[in-house]
């Protein structure tokens, strides 16, 4: 029987998102790694977004060993991430209306690319406005998101729209409204949250999909290796050379 602490219900909570990913999210998933195969097919580029702690999963599938080399993250001064003094201005940042097109018009994007914008609410200024921008710019988006927060909240958008509204496949990480997993007597507001871990599950099996489909189209995939292994930084070395088109890292 599992010990009833506080890490094992976490835990338990945690795997219960990832089993609810495994058994509903598999239709989408594919759909997702047919879009991301078939951009690497045609020449395409491919980015992530995310702002705040949605920028984590973003970042997790850039020039990671094991992952594409062609995967960049499109950064957004000063959303990306939590560094020291600028995690509130990222938050400040994310409601900015204009932003996201600025950012866009700065980056080696064009028609053709495919954007994964990651944002648990979807409901902000920002992730909204780069996937519907990105969309008027010829880009294949897919958005990483929580159809609970959809539902459930008002969009912080003039347009009224989520994310899941300016997307071509959304992957949903079911996560709840509030982003916390657990409840105590001892503590006032719900606490322990999920969406980072279910979040990054939902990319890196969205980037294994989308290798396994690259290689069935008889391309070899540009699979990344651990620098940590022999001869990896030189396998890697000679990705880079041949895509350096497509990686702006």
């Amino acid at each position: 029987m599992t010990e009833d602490t506080p890490a094992a219900r976490f835990l338990d909570a945690a795997v219960g998102l990832l089993q609810r990913v495994h058994e509903e999210e598999q239709e989408n998933l594919g759909a997702a790694a047919s879009l991301v195969a078939g951009t690497v097919a045609a020449g395409g580029r491919l980015f992530a977004f995310g702002a705040g702690h949605s920028s984590l999963p973003a970042q997790d599938v850039v020039y990671r060993a094991g992952g594409l080399a062609l995967m960049n993250l499109l950064a957004v001064p000063g959303a990306t991430g939590v560094g020291a003094g600028s995690a509130t201005l990222g938050s400040a940042l994310e409601r900015v209306s204009g932003l996201a097109a600025a950012v866009l018009a700065a980056a080696p994007v064009r028609a053709g690319d495919l954007l994964v914008v990651v944002s648990l609410s979807g409901r902000n200024a920002l992730p909204v406005e780069t996937a519907l921008t990105a969309r008027s710019l010829g880009l294949t988006v897919i958005g990483v998101t929580s159809r609970a927060y959809a539902d459930g909240t008002a969009s912080r958008h003039h347009t009224g729209t989520h994310l899941v509204d300016h997307c071509d496949v959304v992957l949903d990480s079911k996560i709840a409204v509030g982003d916390a997993e657990l409840r105590d007597d001892g503590i006032d507001v719900p606490f322990a949250p999920a969406s980072t871990v279910v979040t990054s599950a939902l990319m890196q099996a969205l980037m294994a999909s989308a290798a396994v489909d690259i290689a069935a189209r008889g391309i070899t995939p540009p699979v990344l290796s651990s620098g940590n292994v022999d001869g990896g930084h030189e396998r890697n070395g000679t990705l880079m050379a041949e895509h350096a088109d497509r990686i702006f890292y």
